[in-house]
C-alpha cells in the first residue's frame, strides 16, 4: 500500500492524487496514461526558495525534463525562468509567454543555425566549447555570453548521466579557461555568467560543493569583472527507490549559502544565484498509469503483460533505472513476486524485475511512480503506438492536457508526414 512520494497517497482503502481517486480515473480514461500533480511541481519550488535563501536566487526549470505546455503555463505564472537546450525549447518558452530574460540557452555542440536563431531573439546563450566561443564571438562582437565551465569534478547516479570530467564533452576545460579569455577580449565580448553542471541525481552533495568551490574560484579571477550571476546548474537527486536516504537539502543549501555570500563579498558585489533541476521539480508529480492484459507463468516467475512498453518510459532500459510500482486495483492482495513487461517486440521491454507487489490480476491498474520527468519528454511512437494521453490535476481538478492519437489518427500521421495523401498508399 506504500506510495513513494506525497503525490500519490492512501486514503479510505485507495491511492489518491489531490482529491482525485486514481481508480475512479482509470475506470474512466484510457490507459495507459501520464498523471501529474501541479501542486506537488509548484511545492519543489517552494522548497528550493526555501533552501537556497538569497535575494537574486533564480531557479531555472531544465525544460528537457518535461516540456508539457500546460505546467510551463503554470510555471510562467509563478515566477519559474527556464533552461533550454534546442530552438524549439527556446522558442515554445517565448510562446507560452516566458520573457527572453527568464530563459538561458545552454545547447551542446550547436550549429551556427542554432546560435542565430537564439541570438535573434534575445536569449544569452551559454556556451561550452573554444570552438563555439570563437565562432559566436565573430558573428557578434560585443554582445554578452555565459561560459559553461568543466568544474573537474564527476558526480551522477549513472556514467551516463555525469557531465563534467577529463574526457567529458561538456564545458570549457580548467586549462583553457586562458583560451577563452583571449578570445572574448579580442571581440569585445562581455562574460555575464558561469555555469557548472557536474551531473544528474547527485547524492554525494560533498562533490556538488567542491564543484561550485571550483567555479568560484575561478570567478574570483579579476579577468571576470562583469559577472552578473554564478549558475550552479542542476542535478538535484530524486528518491526513486523506498530504501533511498533522503538528502538533506536543507544542511545542503546553508552549506551553499555560506559559500556564495563570502564569495559575493570578495567579489564586491552580490550576484545572482541560478539553479537549473529538472527531474527534481517534475518528477515525483507524475505517474505512469498502465493495464494489466495478461499473466504468464514461466516456471517460477511470473510475467505481467501490460498496455504499455519502454517508448513510453524509457529510462529502465536505457539506465537501469528503478520505478516503484503500485497496484492501484489491489492495494491488499497478498504479496507476490513479479516481472512486470511492456508491450515492445524486444525482451528488454521490462519496468521491473522480481519485484515485490500485492496481488497482480488480469485487468488490474497499475501506477509506475516518479514518471514525471524524462518519460513523457523522451517517448516515441517506435512500434507505431500512440504517446499516452497526459492528464494533470491542479488544486483538485483534473485538466485533459493532451489526448494520444487513436491507432488510425497514427497511421495517417505518418502518410502525411512523408507526402502521401488519401488513405491509399501509391508509389
Amino acid at each position: 500500500m506504500n506510495s513513494l512520494n506525497n503525490a500519490v497517497y492512501f486514503h479510505d482503502e485507495e491511492y489518491f492524487m489531490q482529491a482525485i481517486s486514481m481508480k475512479e480515473l482509470c475506470d474512466n480514461h484510457e490507459t495507459p496514461f501520464y498523471l501529474y500533480d501541479m501542486n506537488d511541481i509548484l511545492n519543489k519550488q517552494e522548497q528550493l526558495t526555501k533552501y537556497f535563501s538569497w535575494n537574486k536566487l533564480k531557479i531555472f526549470y531544465a525544460m528537457k525534463a518535461n516540456y508539457n505546455p500546460h505546467i510551463l503555463q503554470v510555471m510562467n505564472e509563478n515566477g519559474f525562468c527556464l533552461d533550454t537546450v534546442s530552438p524549439a525549447e527556446m522558442l515554445l518558452a517565448l510562446r507560452i509567454g516566458f520573457d527572453k530574460d527568464r530563459i538561458l540557452f545552454t545547447a551542446n555542440n550547436m550549429t551556427d543555425t542554432e546560435m542565430n536563431i537564439v541570438q535573434q531573439q534575445g536569449v544569452l546563450l551559454n556556451i561550452d566549447s573554444l570552438s563555439r566561443l570563437e565562432r559566436y564571438s565573430k558573428c557578434f562582437p560585443g554582445s554578452k555570453v555565459s561560459l559553461r565551465i568543466n568544474p573537474g569534478v564527476v558526480a551522477g547516479e549513472n556514467k551516463k548521466v555525469q557531465t563534467a570530467g577529463d574526457f567529458n564533452k561538456f564545458g570549457i576545460l580548467l586549462i583553457d579557461i586562458p583560451k577563452a579569455l583571449e578570445i572574448t577580449k579580442q571581440y569585445g565580448i562581455k562574460i555575464v555568467g558561469l555555469h557548472e553542471h557536474t551531473g544528474s541525481g547527485i547524492s554525494d552533495t560533498a562533490k556538488a560543493l567542491e564543484s561550485m568551490n571550483n567555479l568560484l574560484g575561478i570567478a574570483s579571477r579579476q579577468e571576470f569583472p562583469d559577472l552578473e550571476f554564478i549558475d550552479f546548474g542542476g542535478g538535484f537527486k530524486v528518491r526513486y527507490h523506498p530504501e533511498e536516504v533522503e538528502i538533506d537539502y536543507e544542511t545542503f543549501g546553508e552549506k551553499t549559502i555560506q559559500l556564495f555570500d563570502r564569495f559575493c563579498k570578495g567579489y564586491g558585489k552580490e550576484l545572482a544565484l541560478y539553479f537549473e533541476p529538472g527531474k527534481y521539480i517534475v518528477a515525483e508529480s507524475g505517474c505512469l498509469v498502465v493495464k494489466v492484459n495478461t499473466i504468464k507463468k514461466a516456471k517460477e516467475r511470473y510475467i505481467i503483460g501490460t498496455d504499455s512498453g519502454f517508448p513510453h518510459m524509457i529510462r529502465p532500459v536505457l539506465y537501469g533505472a528503478y520505478h516503484h510500482i503500485i497496484n492501484i486495483s489491489n492495494p491488499f492482495g497478498e504479496l507476490g513476486k513479479y516481472d512486470i513487461y511492456g508491450n515492445i517486440c524486444e525482451s528488454g521491454d521490462c519496468f521491473a524485475s522480481d519485484r515485490e507487489i500485492p496481488e497482480i490480476r488480469e485487468g488490474d491498474y497499475l501506477a509506475i511512480q516518479n514518471t514525471g520527468a524524462y518519460c513523457c519528454s523522451m517517448a516515441s511512437n517506435y512500434n507505431l503506438r500512440p504517446i499516452p494521453s497526459e492528464y494533470i490535476i491542479y488544486n483538485n481538478e483534473l485538466l485533459v492536457s493532451r489526448q494520444k492519437d487513436t491507432h488510425a489518427e497514427l497511421a495517417d500521421k505518418v502518410l502525411s508526414d512523408y507526402g502521401f495523401k488519401g488513405s491509399n498508399v501509391n508509389y
